[in-house]
């Protein structure tokens, strides 16, 4: 099955007024908001915007030719290969790249990236990178769920409102992948009417919702009908929260968690393959989460979130590779932090915990099971074209 680098071999010498902008491009560009541009594209207001192949020329003359780029524990290793293509595409290649934002702080646990790339067909692809390597950017995530606006959330609006400024007469898209999806949404429903009214589409991939005060404003009416929402069959993080009523769910060839990988979605031509629903167990999963999170109070879930983030930082570890990279010493400092805590959150910390296994292993056996059901129809047409 065909993924998003079939999908730049097979439609990449297609340009955009050949084969207009689709669902696809979105995921694309969304990715390529995790590179790390420093130094080659301007920050807003701070320089001309730089073509995509000559950027992606000065971001691969970083590295030994031959070296292994890492990109972080979650954040796919093939989007390097991605940028090689887009970089040698007649449909990307030739793309502006500008308004590079890259800012983390460990200490406040905030997280926030972006990118805005001119497509060519009158339009500009504001990009927002979703949750990396960083527990800080996951510690935002979370907050999600008790903060009625997280610090990467403003950022998002305040990006939005400066580059509308920087380009006045280009039509706007804005989307991201994971949170980058919801910092999409939030800036598209609160950015000045103005620049609300030069919105085309807002695609949140996967990412997750809000709280529920958020779907009734009148603000988000006003572009309600604009955001396309696209999750994987057996979507977890992008059905958290109060999320958009109507989305689109695509097929996955990875199991579990693990379909969060948006190389994972399956193309087919200029979309994705779309199907009808989420699979039961991920509608359960989705229930379990939600109940969890709603049984506590505002001041539980930031207790919660706080409880947790310093239990996964005990080590002294900031990024996810840093856990993995040691893990003897992760898990015994992260064991001692927990022991330190007092029973009602180191019981909600494992019932947490707990949900999230048992709902990966479900989603995980439900793949398993639908493969062997379609070996077996294969089997079986085989076996009817061999009698015929």
């Amino acid at each position: 099955m065909a993924n998003l680098l079939d999908y730049l071999d097979w439609r990449g010498d297609l340009t955009l007024a050949q084969s207009p902008f689709n669902e696809v491009d979105n995921l694309v560009l969304s990715e390529l908001s995790f590179v790390d541009f420093r130094d080659i594209v301007p920050a807003p207001g701070k320089g001309e915007s730089v073509e995509l192949r000559d950027a992606a020329e000065q971001f691969f003359a970083r590295f030994p030719q031959g070296e292994r780029i890492e990109m972080g524990v979650l954040v796919p290793a093939a989007i390097p290969d991605m940028l090689r293509r887009m970089a040698s595409s007649r449909r990307f290649g030739t793309m502006k790249l500008n308004c590079f934002v890259d800012k983390l702080d460990h200490d406040r646990g905030e997280q926030f990236a972006a990118l805005t790339v001119e497509t060519g067909d009158g339009a500009l692809y504001l990009a927002f990178r979703g949750t990396d390597d960083t527990l800080a950017g996951w510690k935002e995530d979370f907050e999600l769920t008790c903060m009625p606006e997280v610090p990467a959330q403003k950022r998002a609006l305040l990006y939005t409102r400066t580059v509308a400024r920087q380009f006045p007469k280009l039509r706007l898209r804005l989307g991201g992948h994971s949170k980058g999806g919801n910092l999409a949404v939030y800036a598209g429903v609160f950015c000045p009417a103005t620049v609300q009214r030069r919105i085309e589409t807002v695609w949140s991939n996967d990412g997750p919702g809000f709280r529920t005060e958020l779907l009734g404003l009148p603000q988000h009416q006003r572009i309600a009908g604009r955001i396309v929402s696209i999750v994987p069959k057996s979507s977890v993080v992008g059905m958290l929260l109060e999320h958009e009523e109507v989305y689109t769910v695509v097929d996955s060839d990875q199991l579990g968690f693990l379909q969060h990988d948006g190389f994972s979605w399956q193309v087919m031509g200029d979309h994705f393959l779309h199907l009808r629903e989420v699979t039961p167990q991920a509608r359960l999963s989705d229930l379990e989460l939600r109940d969890l999170v709603q049984r506590m109070t505002a001041e539980q879930r930031e207790k919660f979130v706080t409880a947790l983030f310093d239990v996964l930082t005990a080590s002294g570890a900031q990024t996810l590779t840093d856990l993995r990279a040691d893990r003897l010493k992760a898990a015994g400092a992260m064991i001692r932090a927990m022991n330190d805590l007092d029973k009602e959150t180191r019981d909600g910390l494992w019932n947490f915990i707990g949900i999230l296994f048992k709902s990966n292993l479900r989603m995980t056996l439900e793949g398993i099971q639908e493969g062997l059901q379609e070996e077996s129809r294969k089997l079986l047409r085989d076996r009817r074209e061999t009698r015929e």
